[in-house]
C-alpha cells in the first residue's frame, strides 16, 4: 500500500488530497475506513471547520462497500481517492473492472447487493467515470448542513451508525 497527502496547512482554501493505492489482493476495508477517519478527524489541524460526525460515519461506510465491491468483482489494484473542497467531499476509488455497477433495488430477504444502495443513500450524488482498463467510482458528500438542512445527521438511522461505529 501505498499513500500520499498534500497542500496539509497551506491554505485553508486549499483543496485537501489523500490517496492509496493497493497491489492486488492487499486491500483491507478496515485499514481504508481506519485512514478516513484519521484524515476527516485531523481536518481542523489546517485551519478547517471540523467534520460533523455524522458525515465521517458516511465516509467510513461508503469507502467500506466500495472497497468490498472492489474485493467481491475486481481483480487487480485499487487506488482510493479522498478531495475535500470547502464544505465537499469527493470519495474516489479507481478499479480495474470496466463493469459498471449495477443498483439492485431493496430486499430485505436477499443476503448482500446492499452496498451500492448505502452509497446512495448517504451521498448526494454517485458517478461512476470508465477509466481505460477500468472504472472510477467517485461519491459526493456535502459535509456543512446548508440553510435548507439544518440537522447535520447522518442518513443512516441512529442505530446503524452507532453499531457500525462500536465495531470499528
Amino acid at each position: 500500500m501505498k499513500q500520499a497527502a498534500d497542500e496539509r496547512g497551506r491554505d485553508k482554501h486549499a483543496a485537501l488530497r489523500y490517496a492509496a493505492a493497493w497491489g492486488p489482493n492487499a486491500i483491507r476495508a478496515v485499514r481504508a475506513r481506519r485512514d478516513v477517519r484519521t484524515v476527516l478527524t485531523h481536518v481542523p489541524c489546517g485551519g478547517r471547520p471540523p467534520v460533523p460526525e455524522a458525515r465521517v460515519m458516511d465516509a467510513e461506510l461508503v469507502v467500506s462497500e466500495l472497497i468490498t465491491n472492489v474485493l467481491r468483482h475486481a481483480p487487480g489494484p485499487c487506488v482510493l481517492t479522498l478531495q475535500l473542497t470547502g464544505t465537499h467531499l469527493a470519495i474516489s476509488l479507481f478499479d480495474t473492472s470496466p463493469d459498471t455497477p449495477v443498483v439492485k433495488p431493496p430486499d430485505n430477504r436477499r443476503i448482500g447487493g446492499h452496498g451500492l444502495h448505502l452509497v446512495h443513500a448517504v451521498s448526494d450524488h454517485v458517478v461512476v467515470t470508465p477509466c481505460g482498463a477500468g472504472k472510477e467510482i467517485t461519491a459526493h458528500l456535502r459535509l456543512a448542513p446548508t440553510r435548507d438542512d439544518t440537522s447535520g445527521t447522518t442518513a443512516l438511522p441512529t442505530s446503524v451508525s452507532c453499531r457500525s461505529r462500536q465495531a470499528s
